[in-house]
């Protein structure tokens, strides 16, 4: 998760470059903001290969939309019209943002989560996809225990803006070995089925090479079935995942992954996107085409063997076979530290951004687009330098996406 470099935060402040705003108030920042027409929106680096067509000109602009938010880590839509926004809150709450505004009563106060360190607390929601007929949404948080929890609730059925916290059972729990690599991140994807996301367990390196093993959830991306039950567990495992009836845990659907925080689906055609945090020297992005199997059966992202496309474990001469290599990764100059995965934009205020891929950094504040249908290994293009912690990306029913300062912030891009 990005939030693991908090402790350089204070450092890093002093280097980072000022915020694009449009419209809306100014931020609180270590550095002053000057007014958005000072600033225009960062052009694009040299790119190693040619990017998409249109994406090497497209300019961006975020335009404040709520702030005041404690620590916020996520924000996201309901499948059912509305237009409201909601607010993970890795304190314990979920905010929603109406017509402008941020109502005064929390969607959710999530008890059970506890923050007890950079990388714990309540961590991402996903709405089920019949959310407007059943009510029926789902919660990702470390517990007092350092436990994770994926648990799901119902909305009120007399307040659509409140959740009715008597209806609510745990789907499944994790016990995380290390404070840190919890991963959290809950989205449904093709067929309805709801996939989840767990890092490596922690610590550094991996010592327990847990992501490789078949035998612990640690290191995976999970693919579970919530619209039934069977007599021990509050799901049910997909007949098609790929180690049903054979050697391993029958939930895993990809593994090999470091610190997947943020991961998201193409809505126009389900391929599936990653933003694996890297250890010490490299970040990656990797994506998974869609096909009749599903976005990436099976996959190994090669975690800890490789961090992005390099050797980690060991560091020279480690072993590629069966891994499947990131569609781009960038080292850690500049001030990097920790992707934040994104969403290909499928929205229309931006014609020009139609399919590029935008991700971020924690550390460096700075945008990144890629073309969604670029051959690896991909180039990314410089969209923006915020000079604020990126903790997540989000999107709209329309497909509009938004940017999480992890400092209090949220943000809609907008054309720049």
């Amino acid at each position: 998760m990005s939030v693991k470099h908090g402790s350089i935060r204070g450092a890093f402040a002093a280097a980072v470059a000022a915020v694009v705003l449009v419209g809306g108030p100014a931020l609180a920042s270590p550095a002053p903001i000057p007014p958005a027409a000072a600033i225009p929106p960062a052009g694009p680096v040299s790119p190693a290969a040619p990017v998409g067509t249109g994406l090497a000109s497209v300019r961006i602009a975020l335009q404040l939309v709520a702030q005041g938010f404690d620590h916020p880590t996520f924000v996201t839509a309901a499948p059912d019209g509305s237009g409201r926004l909601f607010v993970v809150e890795q304190t314990g709450r979920i905010k929603i943002i109406q017509n402008g505004a941020v109502l005064s009563t929390p969607f959710l106060t999530e008890t059970n989560a506890k923050m007890l360190g950079a990388e714990q607390g309540l961590l991402s929601v996903a709405f089920h996809p019949s959310f407007a007929t059943n009510g029926r949404l789902f919660v990702d948080y470390t517990n007092r225990n350092g436990v994770s929890v994926v648990r799901e609730y119902r909305v009120s059925t007399t307040n659509p803006n409140r959740v009715d916290t008597s209806k609510t059972k745990v789907i499944l729990t994790q016990a995380q070995p290390y404070s840190n690599h919890n991963g959290g991140m809950l989205v449904f994807g093709p067929g309805g089925y709801l996939y989840i996301g767990f890092g490596d367990g922690g610590s550094a390196g991996d010592p327990g090479n847990r992501a490789q093993s078949l035998g612990t959830w640690l290191g995976k991306i999970l693919r579970i079935d919530v619209n039934g039950t069977t007599s021990t567990k509050n799901y049910r495992v997909p007949a098609s995942n790929p180690y049903v009836g054979k050697t391993g845990l029958d939930e895993i659907w990809q593994r090999g992954v470091r610190n997947p925080w943020r991961f998201s689906f193409d809505r126009a055609n389900n391929n599936l996107w990653i933003g694996d945090v890297g250890q010490n020297s490299w970040e990656e992005v990797d994506r998974a085409i869609h096909t009749s199997t599903g976005s990436g059966k099976a996959f190994n992202w090669g975690w800890r063997v490789m961090e992005g496309n390099h050797c980690y474990n060991p560091p020279t001469g480690c072993s590629t076979s069966g891994k499947v290599y990131p569609l781009l990764d960038y080292s850690h100059a500049s001030g990097r530290c920790a992707v934040t995965g994104g969403y290909v934009y499928r929205g229309s205020a931006i014609p020009a951004l139609v399919g590029g891929y935008l991700f971020g950094d924690y550390c460096s504040g700075e945008i990144w687009v890629t073309d969604s249908t670029a051959a690896r290994p991909a180039a990314k293009t410089l969209l923006l330098s915020t000079g604020f912690p990126i903790s997540s990306f989000g999107q709209d029913q329309s497909g509009e996406l938004y940017v999480v300062d992890y400092d209090g912030a949220i943000y809609k891009v907008v054309a720049g």
